[in-house]
């Protein structure tokens, strides 16, 4: 068999769905079923607009928090705090029974601390001159 080896900064979505695929497919085989589902939660303003959400997923019985975000205005009320309440209850409906986070703000953390979540693991310089921390928490029914 004759290989090429390629990297590129635009790969095709065909391709990506299939590394993705393939990677289940080796997964599911390993551990079971991810059973993988996304879950979002949207924070709307009165014409609709999306003005805080959060976007991850489901899988393995775990909540990922992918993306969390509030618009300047609404920070300081506890907007992330009803999100994760929100997505933490229909993590728990799906079966679930922890969650996982990271961010690279300090604020950030301080807030998911808050929200009952522990710090397990700290990526420094990521990016330089920050650290990247990992918190979890366990959810309960």
């Amino acid at each position: 068999m004759n290989m090429t080896l390629e990297t590129t900064a635009d790969p095709s979505p065909k391709e990506l769905a299939f590394l993705g695929e393939r990677l289940s497919a080796f997964n599911d085989s390993e551990v079971g079923p991810a059973n993988r589902k996304v879950l979002a939660v949207f924070v709307r303003d009165e014409h609709r607009a999306v003005v805080a959400g959060i976007s991850g997923y489901t899988a393995w019985g775990w909540l990922y928090v992918q993306w969390l975000w509030v618009d300047e205005r609404l920070r300081g009320q506890r907007m992330a705090g009803r999100m994760l309440d929100a997505a933490e209850q229909e993590a728990i409906a799906r079966g679930c029974h922890g969650a996982l986070i990271d961010t690279f703000n300090p604020n950030a953390a301080t807030a998911y601390e808050r929200q009952g979540y522990r710090l397990f693991g700290v990526l420094p310089d990521f990016p330089a001159g920050r650290s990247r921390v990992f918190l979890q928490k366990k959810l309960l029914a």
